[in-house]
């Protein structure tokens, strides 16, 4: 007698799965909603916010944070984590200024030696959590503290106006737009690419899911992990350009906390912790949340402590949504 297998008795396996594409389409739309909101609340709560002054303002004041971001999602793909990168932006920034100054080196000379001190930066991070098997955590967080002190020494602890010298970079372009902006946006469409459509970008997600996989399979993941932190150190030290050219000044406290606003427009945009998954596009999605969260509540007049605890809120939501799609994802 041969058993018979009812519909209702088939695996869940062979249920049709959501496509891709369909997901990623989703989640766009889900953040450019959020995004679209928080300009329509603070669009009404301030007369001042829907304005085109207020929109170049914010395109002007993000490259640094973008181009950072960029980097940390590389990090957090692969289950890593540098908090050492507001530092590194000083540092870049103070060494470049230093190089034009007190040195007089050439402008593209003191550029390229702010881009090779966030790489050599990002190098170290990598290599001695490798090397040593730290966790990233303890390493970057290292770093952070002798980065940041290394910013004073070179500064005598004092903010280095270099004035115009490398304004170029934040002069605005086309419908006040700066060229750093236009860099950054580059940088975020390169990297995508980079992170769905190459070798190395498969090799991180591997590495993120299952490094032990990885390594069975003949990959090992030690170069990688060192060259992703070496990138996000070099983008930092781009960072750090961008920032001195907006303010004409390289400032030792400059991007103090601002690695805990990379790590959160990263995470806004659904990369996770816990490494595996990610999308430098969504990550740009979180950094305007960020913007648009930050100068939406200047216009309104919030005071800083209450800065700080809805910007909180708002990233704990963010993990919390996130966290229950993925699991309805899974079923």
């Amino acid at each position: 007698m041969t058993a018979t297998t009812s519909p209702s008795s088939a695996p869940a396996a062979a249920a049709p799965s959501v496509p891709l594409w369909r997901t990623q389409l989703g989640t766009y739309l889900g953040l450019a909603i959020v995004l679209a909101g928080m300009v329509g609340l603070f669009s009404w709560l301030s007369e001042y916010f829907w304005s085109a002054e207020t929109f170049v303002t914010i395109a002007n004041e993000i490259p640094a944070l973008a181009v950072m971001a960029v980097g940390m999602t590389f990090v957090l793909i692969i289950a890593g984590i540098d908090l050492s990168v507001g530092s590194v932006m000083a540092l870049s920034a103070a060494t470049s200024a230093a190089a034009i100054l007190q040195w007089g080196w050439s402008v593209p000379a003191a550029a390229a030696l702010a881009l090779a001190t966030g790489l050599v930066c990002g190098t170290i991070t990598g290599a001695v959590s490798v090397a040593w098997r730290l966790p990233s955590f303890i390493v970057s967080l290292g770093m952070l503290e002798a980065v940041r002190g290394s910013a004073y020494l070179v500064t005598d602890s004092r903010t280095q106006y270099v004035g115009d010298a490398i304004s170029w970079l934040a002069a605005p372009v086309v419908a006040g737009i700066s060229t750093a902006f236009g860099i950054a946006l580059l940088i975020v469409v390169v990297a995508q690419l980079v992170l769905s459509r190459t070798v190395f970008g498969r090799c991180m997600v591997g590495i993120g899911t299952n490094e032990e996989a990885m390594r069975l399979a003949g990959v090992d993941p030690r170069p990688i992990r060192i060259a992703v932190f070496a990138l996000t150190g070099l983008l930092a030290g781009l960072a750090g350009l961008m920032q001195s050219a907006r303010l004409e000044a390289a400032d030792p406290n400059a991007g103090a906390g601002m690695e805990l606003q990379v790590i959160a427009a990263v995470v806004i945009g659904g990369t996770s912790l816990m490494g595996g998954r990610g999308s430098v596009v969504t990550t740009a999605f979180g950094v305007l949340i960020i913007a648009v969260l930050e100068a939406g509540l200047a216009q309104i007049g919030a005071s800083e402590p209450s800065k700080r605890i809805i910007t909180g809120c708002v990233i704990v939501a963010a993990v919390i949504i996130d966290t229950l799609r993925q699991r309805r994802a899974a079923v």
